[in-house]
């Protein structure tokens, strides 16, 4: 049976040792939006994430996500899930880390490893998928680009890279941990856009978007839904305009501190 829902969580919990991290969190995020998801240092952003990413197991609780192989992309239990059946799920979503994890070797190695590992796709049908997202990302789609050394990249020439390999999965899902930390504000205000674009730019214009982050000109820019986790729960759920607005003890002071946050100086 079919559903808007791309990502169901009932009654997560997550602890590590002593430490309760996650405590019971109920979320769904409905397949094409644009959501991001905040909160303090330590509030378990990245625990949450990394329960979706099949990366760990919970405690108490369902992860439920949308299949898109198949008829509908019915949701699935990941719990229920086998490697094989998890390694085919994972090929309709699109993953961007912090620090990029690009790999060693050229840009055109990092865009092939996935398409090939993954897909099994051959080299000379994995060339006209990298120049098409190296474009989409505003990059050189050259041969000499496709042969530079990925340490040769600059900061934000280096994200762009990150994003121009998860979108030659054609994902109808991307996650972002913390897309724009560190970059200078050209270049952060420049990933802001592409993220947008991206989204928009999605298969049927079902493209789902999640988003780790501190970075307030990021919501600003983009107006998402946001999601702020407060002690193992879901404290805030609504948009931009009404997250900036509250008065609350809670948001109040981790919004005015978002810039600190961001800068990683805390």
């Amino acid at each position: 049976m079919s559903t808007d829902i791309e990502i169901q969580i009932k009654g997560l919990s997550k602890a590590f040792g002593a430490h309760q991290v996650l405590n019971g969190i109920d979320l769904e995020i409905l397949k094409g939006e644009l959501v991001v998801i905040v909160g303090g240092s330590g509030c378990g952003k990245t625990v949450l994430l990394n329960h979706v990413l099949s990366q760990l197991e919970p405690d108490q609780g369902e992860v439920l996500v949308a299949d898109h192989g198949r008829e509908g992309a019915p949701l699935v239990n990941l719990a229920k899930l086998g490697q094989v059946q998890l390694s085919d799920l994972h090929t309709h979503w699109g993953m961007v880390f912090q620090r990029n994890a690009l790999f060693s070797g050229s840009v055109f190695d990092n865009i092939q490893l996935w398409l090939h590992e993954i897909k099994h796709m051959d080299d000379e049908d994995i060339v006209p998928i990298a120049r098409r997202v190296l474009q989409a990302v505003a990059l050189d789609d050259s041969d000499d680009f496709l042969d530079t050394d990925t340490n040769s990249l600059s900061g934000g020439m280096a994200k762009r890279l990150a994003v121009a390999r998860a979108l030659s999965m054609n994902p109808n899902v991307i996650f972002y941990d913390e897309p724009t930390t560190g970059l200078d504000p050209t270049s952060a205000l420049q990933i802001q856009d592409l993220i947008l674009t991206t989204h928009e730019q999605g298969a049927n214009s079902q493209r789902t978007t999640v988003i780790i982050t501190h970075d307030k000109d990021l919501l600003n820019r983009l107006a998402p839904r946001i999601i702020m986790l407060h002690d193992g729960k879901v404290y805030f759920d609504g948009s931009f305009v009404a997250f900036s607005a509250s008065t609350s003890p809670i948001i109040r002071p981790y919004f005015d501190h978002m810039p600190t946050l961001h800068q990683g100086r805390v």
